[in-house]
């Protein structure tokens, strides 16, 4: 299954105000409900949040790179293409 790692240490580092902060957690949690809603689930694996979703096409449609390993990767390729 095709999955990422969210990491949200640095979410909020370059923002210089209360109001900078509070708009980059409105983008994000627009982001996050958006995801949800294209069937995005989240599961917590030790430390690590990894945002996953079942159809590699939709994931590639977000445009995200997946960290699943290389030869898991290749058995999702279909003979059809």
């Amino acid at each position: 299954m095709n999955f990422f790692t969210w990491k949200d240490n640095g979410l909020t580092n370059d923002c210089s105000s209360l109001d900078a902060m509070a708009s980059r957690f409105e983008e994000t949690a627009s982001l996050m409900k958006k995801l949800s809603k294209k069937g995005f689930q989240l599961k917590k694996i030790h430390d690590n949040h990894i945002i996953l979703h079942p159809d590699p096409k939709v994931f590639d449609q977000w445009g995200f790179i997946s960290e699943e390993l290389p030869f898991k990767q290749l058995s999702l390729i279909s003979d059809e293409e």
